[in-house]
């Protein structure tokens, strides 16, 4: 069991973290998946169960320095080494820039990068004694290309790609790897568990009409979006692989919209965001 590799998964109560905690737990990882809230462990626990998977629950508030200290504490006393990170916890935040207070802007950056940032400083010295770790940072075709009424929330992922980017050139002469994901629309529960600016919620918000038009079509491209299990798939693919590239899109539409940030002047890819959107 000492050379069994340890995965560890953020925000692995549903979606992108549940599939690949599960993904990785059966191609043998010793797995962790850590949540915020523990009661969500139990449908993870017993998929485990059943398929007799070697998968723990951990509590882990990435916004919480204490719980992501004691969460990894726990990982490396009971395993012993720490192979694989994969940061997903996450969520999205969506209004207008004006209508949305300091504090909705400051909690979506608590999670989606100073979470991502906290864990991957508490496992850098396990994976550095190790010589060897890959860090998954799941971040979005948000990343890349910038969608309407989310600009926290792209921002939080535009933050994500460079500080990837960097830690990349950092870490490579430790032996550890840095592999940035980008999913484009994923069948979660992104819209229900996104947060919507109080103020944008306000009928007589300026920018009301269009969120109600983007959360419709939102729920519209979701029914048909990527399951998460292909998320999955391609995470493992990723950290299995002996030469892994540094990005890897995932979804028919993400591929799209990345091709066209490439290809189109800034002009024509607005007008391409915004037909997509009404």
């Amino acid at each position: 069991m000492t050379n069994q590799k340890v995965a560890v998964v953020t925000g692995s109560s549903s979606g992108i973290g549940y599939e690949t905690a599960l993904a990785l737990a059966r191609n043998g990882f010793r797995t962790f998946a850590t949540m915020r809230n523990l009661d969500k462990a139990k449908t993870i626990l017993d998929v485990a169960k059943k398929g007799k998977l070697l998968l723990h629950a951990v509590k882990l508030d990435v916004t919480d320095d204490k719980s992501v200290n004691d969460a990894i504490k726990t990982v490396k006393s009971d395993a012993g080494r720490i192979d694989v990170l994969v940061n997903n916890a996450g969520y999205g935040l969506m209004g207008g820039l004006e209508d949305l207070s300091m504090s909705e802007i400051k909690a979506q950056y608590e999670t989606n990068v100073f979470g991502l940032i906290r864990v991957t400083q508490a496992v850098l010295p396990i994976m550095r004694a190790q010589k060897s770790g890959t860090i998954v940072n799941v971040s979005s075709i948000g990343g890349k290309a910038a969608l309407p009424l989310m600009s926290p929330y792209i921002g939080t992922k535009f933050a994500v790609e460079g500080l990837s980017e960097s830690i990349a050139l950092d870490l490579e002469p430790s032996g550890i790897r840095v592999i940035i994901i980008e999913p484009g629309a994923i069948k979660t529960s992104f819209d229900t568990g996104a947060v919507v600016a109080k103020k944008t919620q306000d009928p007589s918000s300026p920018y009301y009409a269009n969120m109600q038009k983007l959360q419709s079509s939102l729920g519209t491209i979701l029914q048909n979006a990527t399951p998460p299990s292909r998320v999955a798939d391609v995470i493992l693919g990723a950290v299995t692989s002996s030469s892994p590239s540094l990005r890897y899109t995932v979804g028919d539409d993400a591929a799209l919209l990345a091709q066209k940030r490439r290809e189109l002047p800034d002009s024509e890819f607005k007008k391409l965001v915004l037909e997509f959107f009404k």
